[in-house]
């Protein structure tokens, strides 16, 4: 059997390239990159090891491929994010930093060994989502928040959007460079201290 035709049966309508990229994927979810070698990911999909260069330029576009796969997975069943002018400020950045954490903490296995692939992060990061990504989806609410009124009009929402994606990424961080383990998750209860901080600042009134 081919392995064209392998992987028709076993994904149906799905092509070659996304058999590949889905095999990653699932690999990546389970077992994090660190022993993710093309003859296993070969093996897995079913298919002989040159196949994957018949596809992908080297192992770690596929593996950027898998990983921006990986983050639509993990992000679609969070549901939508609020849209400016809903609820209240507070009520929807309580909602992105929520969205943000458990992106984040459901990321956490599949990032387990990239810090030694720098090649692949550049890679994904070149695959972004643009403006579609929650960090580019959170500045873009606080900018019109503030376009609305309902931020200060001299808000600085970059900084704050900074303060916020970086709240989100330092347990994984802290995480990944401290080698602990993988099924840590960041507790959600700190979305209303992040939120209060972030609108109503450290400085005396």
């Amino acid at each position: 059997m081919s392995p064209r035709k392998a992987a028709a049966l076993r994904d149906g309508d799905q092509s070659l390239r996304e058999h590949l990229i889905a095999t990653a994927e699932r690999m990546m979810a389970e077992r994090g990159t660190a022993e993710l070698t093309v003859r296993a990911i070969a093996r897995e999909a079913g298919v002989a090891d040159g196949v994957l260069y018949n596809h992908f330029a080297d192992k770690e576009e596929l593996l950027a491929h898998a990983l921006r796969a990986h983050a639509e997975a993990v992000a679609r069943p969070l549901g939508p994010l609020p849209e400016p002018g809903t609820a209240t400020v507070e009520e929807n950045l309580r909602a992105y930093v929520a969205h943000g954490l458990a992106l984040h903490n459901g990321m956490l296995p599949a990032l387990t060994g990239l810090l030694a692939k720098p090649a692949v992060l550049a890679r994904f990061a070149a695959l972004s989502g643009g403006g579609e990504d929650w960090n580019q989806r959170l500045l873009g609410y606080l900018r019109a928040e503030r376009d609305l009124g309902r931020l200060a009009p001299g808000a600085r929402v970059e900084a704050a959007a900074s303060l916020i994606v970086g709240a989100c990424h330092e347990p994984v961080l802290s995480i990944l460079f401290q080698g602990q383990g993988i099924a840590h998750r960041v507790p959600l209860d700190a979305v209303d201290g992040l939120v209060a901080t972030v609108l109503g600042g450290i400085a005396p009134r």
